[in-house]
């Protein structure tokens, strides 16, 4: 089977169809499936760009509404998970996993599925040590501070994915798994980023709780997104028992953009005599069910449940039975109902409504989920009252959206991890902008161009922190990975001959309508495709103070990021 892998989509959803249509002419080949890892940006109306943390001047409604409203239909069968730059209110109605249009199918907070017998799983979102063990308690219309807790995943959604004991065959997370640049040409990574250094050096860069996941599932395939480069990466787990040690290939895409490292096809064998499909995975069902009574959608502090004399109970993972039991729930039909149905009106280019407000409502596909199989819809408890009025008013001003790059927790709210540094991070990301420094006047720094300026810079806006949020294992909370391998087979995983290389775009595409799928040539040794562009006024080349706080960036090249084959988010 074929899979198309793209890392960060941003609503670019034409323009990734139209690269896959143009690969399948020029190489003869049938992608049976797309993986997107996030920043999907299943925007439906104007009230959904609301939801969205970025900065007003960058909320665009792009073309999903296309496939939503059934303008247009996905030709490929898509699965997604959600990052850091979403339409909130509108994957917040799917919990568990469903349709958001026609053909492409939301993964959840986490979630697994099957697909001609292969088992596919993901987690949404991205590493906050202060809002890690709180509940999924957010709220349309959000305040400045629940627009960006809503994307931070929660220890309630990885101790059910640790529950797991069925093998693994691909895993997606919008950032890193923590330590996993060990595993792969770290150098050819920091040559193409300098500003991560300082983090991979100090053993900073990634997420924790991905990490943790990556060693218990140990999948063949493990996706990732939002650092915006290629890199891939080949593991050797340690064994466990007398079980021969498996190897998880890792691979990381850039953003959609033209001549950018963002679609790949990786070829994963098909188990024979299975569905074709999309169907529901039996032991992840039965781990719901198992786990629904723990998870409570508050802002307190939950902890997992632990064999140590205080719970009833604290190994969840599916027996054969309750698997069974799952199964005679769904009248042993595994197949996921094809059920999508509008629950908000889709844009209307004709009538614009750019003064409607956020959104809420419960989606039918949870409501019937729910309903056979005896779980609690979290979102729809809340919209209900579930949740105090004093939870959901709290909350932060302006002047502290870069909450995100101060909390590290506290006696009262402690990390899941020991020494947590997660929002210490020191680097700064050139190709980012920070939603702070993006709510400033325009005027700010007229038109000076760098005289590397090659590539266009990002409009959206992102906190660094929300890039690269992660703390610092030490001691005994560390998680000890086994030794990385040597570089010369770290570049085996993903550049076979399915690592595609896509020729320029025939001439009846632009390049502003088609990406190129591409191998990195700093990857081959030769030179850059194009150099980051100097963003930071005041900083020193390949350098940024620690205690220099958010650097100041000047409005270089303003045509560049109004032009429209060129608009893009972080």
């Amino acid at each position: 089977m074929k899979i198309a892998v793209e890392g960060c989509c941003h609503g670019e959803l034409d323009k990734i169809y139209e690269t896959i249509s143009h690969l399948e002419r020029k190489e003869g080949l049938k992608v049976d499936l797309l993986l997107c890892c996030g920043d999907f940006q299943a925007v439906r109306n104007e009230g959904d760009m609301k939801c969205m943390a970025v900065p007003t001047k960058y909320r665009q409604m792009q073309t999903f509404y296309k496939y939503y409203s059934g303008e247009k239909k996905a030709p490929v069968l898509t699965i997604f998970i959600g990052g850091n730059h979403e339409a909130s209110n509108h994957l917040q109605e799917l919990p568990y996993g469903g349709w958001v249009a026609p053909n492409i199918y939301y993964l959840g907070y986490a979630g697994v599925v099957r697909y001609k017998g292969i088992r596919i799983g993901g987690l949404s979102g991205i590493f906050k040590s202060h809002d890690y063990r709180k509940g999924h308690f957010e709220f349309p219309p959000y305040n400045q501070e629940t627009l960006r807790s809503v994307y931070h995943i929660r220890n309630s959604d990885v101790f059910k994915l640790k529950q797991i004991q069925m093998p693994m065959d691909v895993f997606m997370t919008h950032d890193w798994p923590r330590g996993i640049y060990h595993y792969g040409s770290t150098e050819a990574l920091l040559r193409k980023k300098r500003f991560l250094r300082e983090e991979v050096n100090s053993g900073t860069l990634g997420s924790p709780a991905a990490a943790e996941l990556l060693h218990h599932l140990q999948p063949s395939y493990w996706f990732s997104a939002h650092l915006h480069v290629k890199f891939a990466a080949l593991m050797q787990h340690e064994a466990k028992g007398n079980a021969t040690p498996k190897t998880t290939k890792f691979l990381s895409l850039d953003k959609c953009l033209p001549y950018r490292d963002f679609l790949q096809i990786v070829e994963v064998p098909e188990r024979p005599g299975s569905s074709d499909q999309l169907e529901y995975d039996p032991e992840w069902l039965a781990i719901l069910k198992a786990t629904n009574d723990l998870q409570k959608p508050s802002p307190r502090m939950w902890y997992p449940p632990e064999n140590n004399g205080l719970h009833p109970r604290w190994d969840f993972r599916a027996s054969e039975e309750a698997m069974m039991e799952v199964v005679s729930d769904l009248n042993g039909e595994l197949n996921i109902p094809e059920n999508f149905s509008l629950t908000v009106p889709a844009f209307d280019p004709a009538h614009p409504q750019p003064h409607i407000p956020p959104a809420y409502a419960t989606n039918p596909q949870t409501t019937e989920l729910c309903a056979n199989l005896g779980l609690t819809d979290i979102y729809a408890l809340v919209g209900q009252g579930g949740l105090s009025p004093a939870a959901q008013e709290g909350g932060a001003s302006e002047d502290e959206d870069d909450e995100d790059n101060r909390s590290t927790g506290s006696v009262e709210e402690p990390s899941e991890y020991p020494t947590d540094s997660s929002a210490l991070s020191s680097s700064y990301n050139p190709d980012e902008i920070t939603i702070e420094d993006e709510w400033e006047e325009e005027g700010e720094g007229g038109d000076e161009k760098g005289s590397d300026a090659v590539v266009p810079e990002a409009p959206a806006g992102i906190q660094d922190s929300d890039r690269d949020s992660s703390p610092l294992l030490e001691a005994a909370g560390r998680l000890v990975l086994p030794p990385p391998r040597a570089e010369s087979e770290t570049d085996e995983p993903l550049s076979s001959p399915l690592a595609l290389r896509l020729p320029p775009p025939s001439r009846s595409l632009s390049s502003s309508s088609i990406g190129l799928l591409q191998t990195s040539s700093e990857e081959e040794g030769g030179a850059p495709l194009a150099r980051v562009p100097k963003r930071c006024s005041g900083e020193t080349k390949g350098t940024h103070s620690p205690t220099s706080g958010t650097p100041r960036i000047k409005r270089r090249n303003q045509s560049i990021y109004t032009a429209p084959e060129d608009e893009e988010e972080s």
